[in-house]
């Protein structure tokens, strides 16, 4: 039989390649808009990758570095990282020969007539001994570039991992300053719940004075009773939250809560830095979860590629070179090689391989949904953080007037109800109002803080693909 050479079989490849349709990759192209709605939030985006020490508080960027170093959530992504690598490594290796080294060797002797029985007969048995050793290399041809692409897509999906890590560092990162502001704040209010509760005491040990001097009524006396079982309520419930919020913190810091020892700062000591936004079309380049998106898109094309090239013929070359001999001194006399060539093509397979294909297409369309989606969530998570900032900062301009006036308002109503000029309704309203005011002030405060650690997350924390990310993503 004569064998194939492969210049007589590559016009066949070509022509069984030439059956099928080329593969078109969707546009994913999303306009951004020329700018944000917010109009004082304009200019240049100036955002460092330590981003959290605009806050002004050593405790908070102490928090970031035990998150950095204990968190469960980021050693399970480097372990994801190291797992995307090894397959870039392996999806790449087919692009090389295969190359294989043997050495063998065998001892056979025959039993003779007697069976078993003749192991321990004395007479002679033959005898064949053989050793070999060679070489052998195999490699397929990659016509159709499938080998190549089945590469790609696995270098594409690291470069996904190595983004998606970056998407959960700075998820953490923005989820510890949240918690430790939360912890701050539910600390200031419960520290304003204890005042106002010695408030309402006070009141009551007057109210109760006044009572039993026949000035004031068992009502009034019940009303106030029940507005300090209320405050005392307020705080046992605002304790409870505190401590959940603490246990959070410590979650995000990868450990128990009772390891968790903080300083005490003040919330009105954290400061609010200025962000500029800068435009929304340089948004694209500064958020990792867009470019995972776009990573897992372009792997999807490729893996489109792999299976276009799965439904065309496939060619093998296969060479090996070797020696043998029945006396192992002997095994380097008698060498040999041999060369072969293979074609492979898929004549029926029931369709599996066409609907592979379009399978693979249709994810393709789904990661390509996913990534304009990405884009669009983007650019609301920016639209939504200065909307927050810009409204915050409306609102403080009228609440500290807002406290103020409730201060002056409780000191006249318990004065003149002291000198009987007053009803204790007047009282309890200003109270009402005073703990309000307060209580509204710490939790303004905590969402204008909250509202700038969101607008870093939505502006990506400063983070940038550079060189040496990108040189990483590349497996050796």
């Amino acid at each position: 039989m004569t064998a194939f050479a492969p210049r007589t079989l590559l016009p066949l490849c070509l022509a069984l390649g030439a059956c099928t349709g080329a593969d078109t990759t969707p546009t994913a192209a999303i306009t951004p808009p020329p700018h944000w709605q917010s109009p004082d939030r304009q200019g240049a985006a100036q955002i460092t990758a330590d981003w959290w020490h605009a806050f002004g508080s050593p405790e908070l960027s102490q928090l970031i570095q035990q998150a950095r170093q204990g968190s469960f959530d980021l050693a399970a992504g480097r372990a994801r990282i190291r797992q995307a690598s090894a397959a870039a490594v392996i999806a790449g290796a087919p692009l090389l020969p295969d190359v294989k080294a043997e050495l063998s060797g065998s001892y056979q002797q025959l039993l003779g007539d007697e069976g078993f029985s003749a192991l321990d007969a004395e007479h002679d048995r033959p005898r064949f001994d053989t050793y070999a050793t060679g070489l052998s290399a195999s490699y397929e041809l990659d016509f159709w570039g499938g080998r190549r692409a089945a590469r790609d897509s696995a270098l594409h999906s690291l470069e996904a991992s190595h983004f998606d890590q970056a998407t959960l560092e700075l998820t953490l990162l923005a989820g510890v300053a949240s918690s430790y502001l939360q912890v701050l704040a539910l600390g200031e209010q419960v520290r304003i719940a204890e005042g106002n509760l010695g408030n309402a005491r006070q009141v009551l040990e007057l109210v109760a004075a006044r009572q039993a001097a026949g000035a004031a009524t068992r009502l009034e006396l019940a009303q106030q009773r029940s507005l300090v079982a209320g405050r005392e309520r307020a705080l046992e419930r605002l304790r409870q939250q505190g401590g959940e919020a603490r246990v959070a913190l410590a979650t995000l810091l990868g450990q128990p809560v009772q390891a968790l020892h903080l300083k005490g700062e003040k919330l009105a000591c954290i400061q609010w830095p200025g962000i500029g936004a800068g435009v929304p079309s340089e948004l694209l380049g500064r958020r990792p979860d867009i470019a995972a998106a776009e990573a897992r898109l372009a792997a999807a094309d490729a893996d489109v590629r792999v299976a276009r090239a799965a439904m065309l013929p496939s060619l093998t070359l296969s060479a090996s070179l070797g020696t043998g001999s029945e006396q192992f001194s002997d095994i380097l006399r008698n060498p040999y090689y041999s060369v072969a060539t293979g074609l492979t093509a898929p004549i029926f397979n029931a369709g599996r391989l066409d609907a592979s294909h379009r399978q693979r297409q249709a994810r393709e369309e789904e990661l390509l949904a996913t990534y304009r989606a990405a884009i669009v969530a983007a650019f609301g998570d920016v639209e939504r953080a200065l909307l927050a900032i810009d409204g915050l900062d409306r609102q403080r301009q009228w609440q500290a007037e807002e406290l103020a006036q409730a201060q002056r308002a409780f000191e006249l109503a318990e004065n003149r109800y002291r000198a009987g000029a007053e009803t204790l309704l007047t009282v309890l309203e200003t109270q009402r109002s005073l703990y309000q005011a307060e209580d509204d002030a710490v939790q303004l405060r905590l969402a204008r803080l909250q509202a700038a650690v969101g607008l870093y997350k939505a502006l990506g924390g400063g983070w940038t693909p550079d060189a040496n990310q990108l040189a990483e993503r590349t497996p050796g």
